[in-house]
């Protein structure tokens, strides 16, 4: 009797839920996990170590995909501004050739920059999971002012050093369903944002710049601070790996980011688009670096910026739509 009023209960349940959600069984179809949508995005090439040992990456449960190389006793550590992370990998590649000495003992991280600084004060240590482990950068590069800033304070060396220059774009998903033509389409309510996070990631300056000079302040408030308030924008905490992803899962359906990013997702073959912000409305950003003060390597450091404002350092950039600071490529 037991058993036959549980199997009428689970019928019953099966119905109640077929009937109220007909399209159920296709939404979690839809949102399986896919690998290959999955950081990290570029197939193990933005490791420099040359003994990899044991692999063991698992999408999505055990990834690193912000931290490259061998931390032990690496010759020449960069906390890079994650903004152009799929560069690094042809960029260490080419610089190695130049320099075959720094040959699998590179080391670089890509988070926000306002997190590498974070990193920096505390000595080189991170921790992400439960790991924990501490490399000094050698480099920090981020935007120019900032960069700027911290050579002015005393945490940086001089010269600031910039190289390359980008501009933004409205990341969308293939095929743009929503119909997004303008930043202002942004502030309508049915359009979920993944927004990068104004405490720790430069480019929201930007985002808030050109959201104003396309709107005025209210569409700036409007984006990052009513829709912030209704759940229909959802700030990021690395904005280059987490606004393409949550688009591709349907989780949001645009974000502000820079070209360049959204040019590696289409050259990766992600369902992932762009549309154009006009020149009036957009912000360039200018890309520095500098020696850290009491770096272990800061020859290293310095060949590291002559490199990235080389002819052979720039044509990398280019592939991602960046363009050469002015006077950046002639040293």
């Amino acid at each position: 009797m037991l058993k036959q009023s549980t199997l009428a209960a689970g019928l019953l349940c099966a119905l109640f839920t077929s009937l109220a959600s007909p399209s159920m069984a296709q939404d979690a179809s839809s949102q399986r996990f896919n690998e290959a949508l999955s950081p990290p995005w570029q197939n193990g090439a933005n490791d420099d170590a040359t003994d990899r040992g044991f692999d063991f990456t698992v999408p999505d449960a055990d990834n690193l995909a912000d931290f490259h190389g061998d931390p032990v006793n690496p010759k020449l550590a960069l906390y890079v501004g994650g903004n152009y992370f799929f560069a690094m990998a042809p960029l260490v590649q080419a610089f190695e050739k130049l320099h075959p000495e720094f040959k699998g003992r590179i080391y670089w991280e890509t988070i926000p920059p306002g997190l590498l600084m974070k990193q920096l004060k505390a000595g080189g240590t991170v921790t992400v999971g439960n790991m924990t482990w501490t490399v000094k950068p050698d480099v920090y590069l981020a935007g120019l002012k900032k960069v700027q800033q911290f050579v002015a304070d005393g945490t940086l060396d001089a010269p600031a050093v910039p190289y390359v220059t980008n501009t933004l774009t409205i990341m969308v998903a293939k095929g743009n369903p929503e119909h997004i033509t303008k930043l202002a389409d942004l502030a309508k309510p049915n359009i979920k944002l993944a927004m990068p996070n104004p405490e720790f990631e430069g480019i929201s300056r930007q985002i808030t710049d050109a959201l104003t000079k396309a709107g005025g302040p209210s569409l700036a408030t409007m984006v990052y601070e009513t829709k912030r308030k209704d759940g229909s924008t959802v700030l990021t905490h690395i904005h280059h790996r987490q606004t393409p992803l949550w688009i591709m899962q349907g989780r949001a359906e645009a974000g502000v980011t820079w070209q360049s990013e959204a040019i590696f997702q289409e050259q990766a073959g992600h369902p992932i688009s762009h549309v154009d912000i006009p020149a009036s409305e957009n912000s360039t950003a200018i890309y520095g670096g500098a020696v850290v003060k009491d770096a272990a390597h800061k020859e290293a450091g310095r060949e590291w910026l002559q490199f990235v404002r080389s002819p052979e350092g720039l044509a990398i950039f280019e592939r991602y739509g960046f363009k050469a600071y002015a006077g950046g490529g002639k040293k």
